[in-house]
């Protein structure tokens, strides 16, 4: 149905109750990786309110456990994410299997599509709740126009108390939320919007794969953060259609654009509302 949905009871493997803050230290040893690090907890995508540092792995795991740091980047309670890259950034996607073999064989991937279709850039998603819980709120795509876009980002950071005179639309946007607990398995459909809560120390393991036809993706996304290739042709289209407009003055500018939205709600709109 291209709807979010919890699944629990999957058989996800020994990772549940192995990875625990030792047994990653350990195992996941000290190689050299890339991490966010922001001094407040709600690390912020637009305007970048974060450092990128490098951290052996094992200290990564250790710091990113603690309430306060003896050693730190920016101050005793700053908090860490890691930077899912391949091992040559510029052309491999990031896959735990390669990266961290070692906890390759702890845990089991849902088996609910192929392995060729692994990885894409409009993907869909299955964010893995391993240890620890989240709080995830989500977005249909549907409401796009009640989030103030950036991008592909929202520029709504406080979801919970937001600033409704600077974003009035956002209250129409419909909400859709989920606590995940360990073990749990949340199917985040492509294009659909998340906004995540860590309540506690934890580790999430994010499964990305196609499952639209490959050549609808572009093959140089190694970061997956690429539209799909006919989107972005289409989106090139309308920049030179806008620049075109511009040449009109604003009274008959104002009235052809108007007419253009028209069009595409009424060609390019799925008719297919819930």
């Amino acid at each position: 149905q291209r709807k979010p949905l919890v699944l629990e009871g999957i058989d996800l493997g020994a990772c549940t109750s192995k990875w625990t803050v030792d047994y990653l230290s350990q195992i996941g040893g000290r190689k050299e990786v890339k991490i966010h690090v922001a001094a407040v907890a709600q690390m912020d995508f637009i305007s970048k309110n974060f450092v990128y540092r490098t951290l052996p792995f094992d200290k990564l795991v250790q710091r990113a456990a603690e309430e306060k740091h003896t050693e730190f980047f920016i101050s005793e309670d700053e908090k860490y994410y890691l930077r899912s890259l391949g091992e040559d950034p510029r052309k491999d996607v990031a896959d735990i299997r390669k990266q961290f073999p070692l906890l390759e064989g702890d845990i089991k991937f849902p088996k609910f599509f192929k392995e060729e279709q692994f990885f894409s850039s409009v993907m869909d998603n299955f964010l893995i709740q391993v240890t620890g819980k989240k709080r995830v709120v989500l977005f249909s795509p549907r409401d796009a126009q009640y989030l103030y876009l950036s991008g592909s980002k929202s520029e709504v950071l406080n979801i919970d108390n937001p600033d409704l005179a600077k974003y009035p639309l956002f209250s129409k946007a419909r909400r859709y939320e989920c606590s995940l607990k360990a073990g749990d398995v949340l199917f985040i459909p492509a294009l659909w919007f998340h906004n995540v809560i860590s309540e506690e120390f934890g580790v999430g393991v994010n499964v990305f794969w196609k499952h639209l036809p490959s050549e609808c993706y572009d093959k140089t996304d190694t970061y997956g953060n690429k539209d799909l290739t006919a989107a972005s042709r289409a989106v090139q289209i309308l920049d030179r259609a806008l620049k075109t407009l511009a040449e009109l003055p604003e009274e008959y500018r104002d009235f052809y654009a108007r007419r253009m939205v028209l069009h595409i709600q009424d060609k390019a709109y799925s008719k297919n509302f819930e």
